[in-house]
């Protein structure tokens, strides 16, 4: 029977003789290497003279082994025209299921004959996108034959070949039920079978599972070739393992004699991400040239990415140039990179240009276009411009992934506006997709900076039940969240668990601890971190010196801050304009007009792009001068550039004109929050109630505590406190004792300035027997107070006295 050409097997190449090595002990290079790279001991293992052609190419993870991917496929060497015969049978089979007993009759004698067309009809099959039908003759030989029988020689190549189709499957454990069975029959794996399960499992983003089955077979003495090293180094990437573990596996590597391939230099670069490694991999770019191989597109994007996320936007302008110039045409990932690191750092009239270089090549914007755009005027505060780039998107005909429902949940949630919040997650569930582990963090951070750690509690429960287990991500964003609501002990407790958890702290998770000690003004412990980082091999970036300055700023220790800024103004560290924009937002809460006004003339001298954080912290400072020319001067810049305003802004606004006594203007700008959708806060309130209290209107000033009660608000002391003072102030001091009663009995305890306000208002007013009075029946009034705060007032109500 002539063969069918459409339905020839793949040209397989021969398993090596398991008794061979699989290569030769490295020979030592005798002509030394003219330049010593950084890492040339870690990446160029000496020549073997059986290294492959440094030019050859290598498959690369996720597309197929065939050597004849793209040409027609020729008959398997070892497969029998009856292989071939029964292939064709099963693909071309009336019945459907196909009739398996009877098709694979001749298969009911077993040799080795028979092990190779049963390989050559399981890949054919999944070749021809039939993977049940694979995996359903795979089942077949295990009952017609036996495991036993079946995997005496360790499977051969039949295995692993399963594996990978149940990997594609997801069917991944199965895929290693498969290994167990291979193993219970004493059969050892070899480095194919363990392999393909290490591929299947990083197919299915089991990257924990994949390092383990790696451990697994190094333990066993099982040599990785070359394809499970590339494995293991994209999986340590998509874990961001530290750079020094990165390093020692391919340290590992060049020990077993295998030389890395463009596959291996241009995962390094991608690995490189993550800690903004740049220099790394530069590094390892030249390194890759001087080794003979020349750069791919996926090189270029990959070491473009690294330096868009390393904020160096001048180099990977130079890279997209090198590329152009090797005549690779950019193509929509790389614009998409270049996008995206412009518009992560607020440069986003450079972002938007980009876009438009793009279009003019005739590259039409995707999805993730159109969402970093938006993600980038979400973070600078320009809503109105992130929902243009929305609507210019569904014009397009281009659909939202989650990705941009997860940007949206964040612009709504940064907001307070909870409602639309809620209602684009339920838009995600209406659309038919499924709330990822992004969507989940993202409700996480919203509801953390907005204070809500019960909330939080409520979703990171939710989210387990949906089956997510928490990766160092959710980690990272329950320490910045619980941090944010206050609950430090909690934050630390969450750092606790994930250690436990086996998972290493990344950059990511430093930066969220340092940002929970600088939130505490613990500075010293936030130093303590840094030595750990850098100890660590973990290079800090520009947001562990922001949390820096912001210890130092919230523990008032301004000689250290002046002293850390100054080192950035003089570039001994990077002035990113990350780190200049909080340079100005620690001086204006430091109160410091001069510092502060000297960053806000570096941003504008560097050309950077403003956000609405910046621009609050100007307002901010100037508010508290009752400089309102200049506040109005700013907010005329933040109409005409497309920023809204945010609760920060409005309470500074409120703040400022509580300050000057203009209680109408206050309460006129409280309502503003409201019909913008968006919700006060504790300060927003608070400080209405100080402006009409100041000014004797304490009947509006209950009606701004009513209204504050209404909208779900709890107050606080400081309400109370506020409202204790301006009764005093008012001489009404029976309102104030009675007040004090009111928040004992709905559960706030007064502290010393409660009290202090009493007893000081009493004796301006010559009434010092009234404040004794009232001290003497102050366990009456809170019977849980002590005699020690009894014994302070007195001390007070006498110096007071003198």
């Amino acid at each position: 029977m002539a063969a069918n050409p459409a339905l020839s097997l793949p040209l397989r190449v021969p398993t090596p003789s398991p008794s061979k090595p699989l290569f030769q002990d490295p020979v030592p290079n005798s002509t030394p290497s003219p330049l010593p790279p950084l890492l040339h001991d870690h990446l160029l293992p000496h020549k073997t003279s059986t290294s492959p052609s440094p030019t050859s190419r290598k498959p690369r993870l996720g597309k197929s082994h065939d050597p004849n991917r793209g040409k027609p496929w020729f008959v398997h060497p070892r497969a029998s025209l009856r292989g071939h015969h029964i292939l064709y049978s099963l693909l071309h089979s009336p019945s459907n299921p196909p009739n398996l007993d009877e098709i694979l009759r001749p298969f009911s004698r077993f040799d080795q004959n028979t092990l190779a067309d049963l390989l050559a009809v399981i890949e054919g099959l999944a070749f021809h996108k039939k993977p049940d039908a694979a995996l359903a003759v795979f089942a077949w030989a295990r009952c017609a034959h036996g495991d036993a029988r079946l995997f005496s020689s360790g499977g051969g190549p039949v295995v692993p070949a399963v594996i990978s189709i149940l990997g594609r499957q997801g069917r991944v454990s199965t895929a290693a039920e498969l290994l167990d069975s291979l193993r219970d029959q004493g059969c050892e794996a070899d480095v194919y079978t363990y392999t393909s399960l290490i591929t299947a499992y990083a197919r299915n983003g089991k990257y924990r599972d994949a390092v383990s089955v790696f451990r697994r077979m190094e333990d066993e003495g099982c040599k990785p070739t070359i394809i499970t090293y590339n494995v293991v180094l994209n999986v340590y990437g998509k874990l961001f393992v530290p750079w020094k573990k990165v390093v020692a596996l391919v340290d590992a590597m060049k020990r077993d004699g295998i030389s890395p391939d463009r596959y291996t230099y241009n995962t390094l670069i991608s690995c490189c991400r993550r800690g903004s490694f740049y220099e790394e991999a530069h590094e390892i770019f030249r390194e890759m040239k001087e080794m003979g191989f020349a750069p791919d597109k996926v090189t270029f994007n990959a070491l473009l990415d690294v330096y868009g996320k390393s904020r160096r936007h001048k180099e990977a302008l130079d890279v997209l140039h090198e590329m152009e110039v090797d005549g690779f045409v950019p193509s929509i990932v790389t614009y998409n990179s270049l996008i995206s690191s412009y518009a992560k750092d607020g440069i986003l009239d450079e972002a938007v240009e980009l876009k438009k270089q793009m279009e003019a090549k005739g590259i039409r914007p995707d999805v993730f276009t159109y969402t970093t755009l938006l993600s980038g005027f979400e973070k600078a505060g320009k809503d109105e411009s992130a929902l243009k780039v929305y609507d210019e998107m569904l014009r397009s005909g281009c659909n939202p992934n989650l990705c941009t429902f997860n940007a949206l949940i964040k612009m709504h949630g940064n907001r307070g506006k909870f409602a639309e919040m809620m209602a684009v997650f339920e838009e995600i569930k209406a659309r038919g997709f499924v709330p990822d582990v992004v969507t989940w963090n993202t409700l996480l951070a919203v509801l953390g900076q907005n204070g809500l750690d019960t909330e939080v509690s409520g979703i990171f429960k939710e989210m387990k039940k949906a089956g997510f287990v928490p990766e160092r991500d959710t980690y990272n964003t329950l320490i910045s969240a619980y941090s944010r609501c206050g609950s430090f002990d909690q934050a630390m407790e969450i750092y606790k668990r994930m250690l436990t958890a086996g998972i290493g702290p990344d950059l990511s998770t430093y930066n969220a601890v340092l940002a929970a000690l600088a939130r505490g003004g613990l500075w010293e412990q936030a130093e303590k971190i840094l030595s750990e980082m850098k100890d660590g091999n973990c290079r800090p970036n520009e947001l562990t010196y922001c949390s820096l300055l912001h210890a130092y700023a919230n523990a008032k220790k301004l000689d250290k801050m002046n002293a850390l800024s100054e080192e950035i103004y003089a570039g001994f560290i990077e002035p990113h304009n990350m780190l200049v924009k909080t340079l100005v937002l620690v001086n204006s809460k430091s109160d410091l007009l001069v510092a502060t006004e000297r960053a806000f003339l570096e941003l504008r001298k560097r050309g950077c792009s403003l956000d609405v954080t910046t621009l609050n912290a100007m307002i901010s400072i100037y508010g508290r001068r009752r400089m309102v020319a200049k506040v109005e001067e700013i907010l005329i810049f933040m109409k005409e550039s497309g920023f809204a305003p945010s609760l920060t802004t409005y309470n500074s606004l409120i703040n400022m004109y509580s300050r000057m006594g203009d209680f109408d203007r206050c309460e006129k700008i409280l309502r503003e929050i409201k019909s913008g959708g968006g919700r006060p806060d504790l300060y927003s309130y608070n400080t209405v109630i100080y402006a009409y209290g100041r000014q004797g209107r304490m009947k509006d000033a209950s009606r701004i505590f009513s209204e504050l009660q209404a909208s779900g608000l709890t107050p606080d002391i400081v309400t109370y406190n506020t409202f204790v003072a301006s009764y005093i102030s008012n001489l009404m001091f029976v309102e104030a004792v009675d007040l004090v009663c009111y928040m004992i009995k709905h559960g706030c305890r007064p502290n010393e300035n409660t009290y202090n306000s009493i007893v000081d208002g009493y004796c301006k007013c010559g009434r010092k027997e009234e404040a004794v009075s009232f001290i003497s029946n102050l366990p009456e009034i809170n019977p849980g107070i002590s005699e020690d705060v009894q014994h302070k007032l007195l001390e007070r109500l006498g110096r007071i006295s003198l």
